[in-house]
């Protein structure tokens, strides 16, 4: 089944739960672990995969032909795999009242809104514990189990670039370098997890590495970074200071010193150096969230910022323990930050300018050799007018 049916990556009408990373994006496309979902698909089946998200972030109409579609908020696994080789048509995969895949030889006009249990004809429940993503902050908490996946999935049956002399290791059976990626002078322990160099990643001299982490494809570690696993430096972030069970997506700097733990970053964001966050709070209860049209949730003991595309803070920046902060902020100001700050915010309580807004993320992307494109126009428009 998976090797011979096209593959749909699909989000759920529960995708607002992720905010803010599915403000700009498919589910299919966050990074966790070593790898986004879609990139993840793609090399267990060996061909493209396509996405079913919401309209406004893409309103590509699907190849004709059979359908497995999958939901992207999974993380895959061998009891999973098996189930769907047995699918059949018009049948769907169950966890938990959600739904983790259905098989289709009719999948026209299929929406989000579409996937429901009672749709199909016959259901099956998949049983046991899974790697399940409902919550931004499963994002971190499940990144150990991630990374330990994608680490098998990507290096199997290869051979790692040799490990300079100059560097410590503990477990270097479990260190893979990428050809092209520079590591001197650094201290990595891999004994309570892998570690993942990629393709042309530079770790400068003096860094300090215990696994689980993942360093993506021509990402910078600056020199006397701390990482403490599970940790993702996503391709092309430039990372220092201290981190610690965190994500940055891709693109993103995080340059200075400064603490961040049991964060997700999203793309295309810049920490100024000094930004720091609490990730637990003084009386050390349970962080609880509250998201629209549903109930307080428990995010567990620790949490610390969840960042959405384009945000960028001031210089010794201080964000309050589980901040979350939307797309296209710009965030200063005196003492912690607020705890909830909407898309497009400026400073505390201002609105940015969208003009303004705009060109400011087309400047900070030609620092890394691009360029807004018209799609992330369109998506950033689309939001400004409906955050208003």
């Amino acid at each position: 089944m998976l090797k011979n049916t096209d593959i749909v990556l699909f989000d759920t009408t529960q995708r607002g739960s992720l905010f803010p990373f599915t403000q700009t994006r498919a589910v299919a496309d966050i990074r966790f672990g070593i790898l986004t979902p879609k990139e993840r698909w793609e090399y267990i089946t060996g061909k493209k995969v396509e996405t079913l998200t919401a309209e406004y972030i893409s309103n590509k109409g699907m190849s004709p032909g059979k359908k497995l579609f999958i939901n992207a908020a999974i993380l895959p696994g061998s009891v999973l795999l098996a189930m769907l080789d047995e699918l059949q048509h018009d049948e769907a995969i169950v966890y938990k009242n959600n739904i983790i895949a259905f098989y289709t030889e009719q999948h026209q006009n299929v929406q989000v809104d579409d996937i429901k249990i009672s749709a199909f004809n016959k259901t099956t429940q998949l049983d046991g514990e899974v790697v399940y993503i409902s919550y931004p902050w499963h994002l971190f908490q499940y990144n150990d189990e991630a990374i330990r996946f994608d680490f098998q999935l990507i290096t199997g049956g290869r051979q790692s670039k040799k490990i300079a002399d100059t560097n410590r290791v503990v477990a270097p059976e479990n260190i893979f370098i990428e050809d092209g990626a520079i590591v001197e002078h650094c201290i990595i322990n891999a004994s309570a997890g892998p570690v993942y160099i990629g393709r042309n990643a530079t770790i400068m001299e003096g860094c300090m590495i215990r696994g689980a982490f993942a360093l993506g494809e021509s990402a910078v570690l600056k020199m006397g970074t701390a990482i403490y696993g599970a940790t993702t430096i996503g391709p092309f972030c430039h990372a220092g200071g201290e981190i610690k069970n965190s994500i940055l997506m891709g693109y993103s700097n995080k340059a200075h010193h400064g603490y961040l733990g049991d964060s997700v970053i999203g793309e295309w964001c810049n920490l100024g150096a000094g930004t720091s966050n609490s990730n637990i709070k003084n009386d050390a209860g349970d962080i609880i969230k509250l998201f629209p049209g549903s109930e307080h949730i428990n995010a567990g003991l620790k949490c610390g910022v969840m960042m959405g595309d384009y945000t960028r803070t001031a210089i010794n920046t201080s964000l309050n323990t589980a901040t979350f902060a939307g797309v296209a902020c710009n965030i200063f100001g005196e003492g912690l930050s607020a705890k909830h700050i909407p898309d497009f915010t400026w400073g505390v309580n201002d609105r940015y300018i969208l003009e303004k807004a705009l060109q400011h993320i087309d400047n900070w992307k030609k620092l890394k050799h691009q360029k807004l494109t018209d799609k992330e126009t369109a998506i950033l428009k689309h939001l400004y007018k409906t955050t208003l």
